[in-house]
């Protein structure tokens, strides 16, 4: 089956939002034995969405739409689909009464009639739910084809993806493909192509070698008529995958590396406290992203200035004797932030996330320790992309510190 898939809005030609929902679309279609040919971006104009839409209808077997589904006169999805088809837009009665419980559960004392567009169908069509916001999507079908119309804003349409889509692509498919992806880190692409070389050969179950951001990652990926049967596939695969690339392994799938060290940290007990200087406060923002934070997390300081630090209990003694950027400093205040913050484990980081050079040491060196009762490891890194990168480099940096003293410690000990 054909797709291609059409994201509409100015707002993305003109570089304002970046668009993602196309990128979870295309993530999740092989799964259902879909191939993806074409991906547009079009602006909120008639002629041209009406251009795109119609060549789309002309040549691909399914049409997912993302955007231009809001009340506003420039929101002209729905009109455009309607008129390639040539099928006039009728007010449904049902898709009314939902939309004006939208507003009226919200406390609303009207509602623009404006909105009522949004309640609006083509005889084709049947109304995608939506709970979190008032435009449904649509589901188009006719003469063999199939057209997929979803919310713009990300968090309704991966919703409307995972609740209402996919379970339909899926209950089509004459084929499905699972995949488990097994994310390592501390050795190399080449390695872990060399390591898992015996299981290379395969061509279903099949297994990619991936560079990543957070480490390397062997994805193996199975088809067959359902998903039970493909994952039937896959599991010899996996556990000896396991068994080859052992504690290099650190997640799967779609588990980030702060989560898998969260959950570590709960197993085990433990609770940490950080101080971060160059990064300001980005590893803390990564290891509160998960529900149950609060169990393991006491807090970060973030320490920009030598008197912040001086004041949050690094030694002004070590700030003047190696200075603000080194391993010292570093150690220091891991130190620091574990006494503060009452936590079994400190985390420091300093460094330089800008492009000059600082105290004769190059533009991203960063300098992390990790402090616990008995002593400090150390860590430290020299890469330099430009500032944000910088930042990111920490940040792994740091976490793949914390994950390897975590690794080495006796499992389950509570201090």
């Amino acid at each position: 089956m054909r797709a291609e898939i059409i994201s509409i809005g100015t707002e993305i030609l003109l570089g304002e939002i970046v668009d993602t929902n196309a990128a979870h679309i295309a993530a999740a279609l092989p799964q259902f034995g879909i191939d993806l040919l074409y991906v547009s971006q079009v602006g909120d104009n008639p002629r041209r969405l009406e251009e795109v839409v119609g060549r789309a209808w002309g040549r691909s077997d399914y049409l997912f739409l993302t955007g231009g589904l809001g009340p506003t006169e420039d929101d002209l999805t729905r009109e455009t689909i309607g008129k390639v088809l040539e099928e006039e837009l009728y007010l449904d009665a049902e898709q009314e009464r939902i939309v004006r419980g939208f507003f009226a559960g919200r406390g609303a004392a009207t509602m623009p009639e404006r909105n009522l567009k949004q309640a609006m169908l083509i005889p084709s069509a049947r109304a995608i739910p939506n709970p979190r916001g008032t435009a449904p999507g649509w589901w188009v079908e006719r003469d063999g084809k199939v057209i997929v119309m979803m919310p713009g804003p990300p968090q309704e349409m991966t919703r409307m993806w995972e609740h209402e889509v996919a379970p339909e692509l899926e209950r089509r498919a004459d084929s499905i493909l699972v995949s488990r992806t097994l994310k390592t880190t501390g050795i190399g692409e080449g390695s872990v192509d060399e390591m898992l070389s015996p299981l290379l050969k395969g061509t279903n179950p099949s297994i990619g070698i991936y560079a990543r951001a957070d480490g390397v990652h062997a994805r193996i990926s199975a088809k067959a008529l359902t998903r039970e049967q493909a994952w039937h596939l896959i599991r010899p695969v996996e556990e000896e995958a396991r068994r080859i690339l052992g504690p290099s392994i650190w997640g799967v799938d779609d588990q980030s590396l702060a989560s898998a060290i969260g959950q570590m940290l709960e197993e085990q007990g433990l609770t940490i406290g950080l101080m971060e200087s160059a990064t300001g406060g980005a590893v803390g923002n990564t290891l509160t992203d998960y529900e149950g934070a609060s169990t393991y997390f006491k807090g970060s300081i973030v320490a920009y200035t030598a008197q912040a630090k001086v004041d949050l209990g690094v030694p002004a003694e070590t700030l003047a004797m190696h200075g603000l950027v080194s391993r010292e400093t570093a150690e220091a205040m891991a130190q620091a932030a574990r006494a503060r913050l009452h936590a079994d484990l400190g985390l420091g980081i300093t460094g330089i996330a800008g492009g000059e050079e600082v105290e004769g040491q190059p533009p991203g060196t960063m300098h992390i320790a990790l402090a616990d009762a008995d002593g400090v490891e150390y860590s430290h890194s020299r890469y330099y992309q430009g500032r944000e990168a910088a930042k990111r480099r920490a940040v792994l940096q740091g976490l793949t510190l914390l994950r390897r003293y975590l690794m080495a410690r006796p499992q389950g000990l509570v201090r």
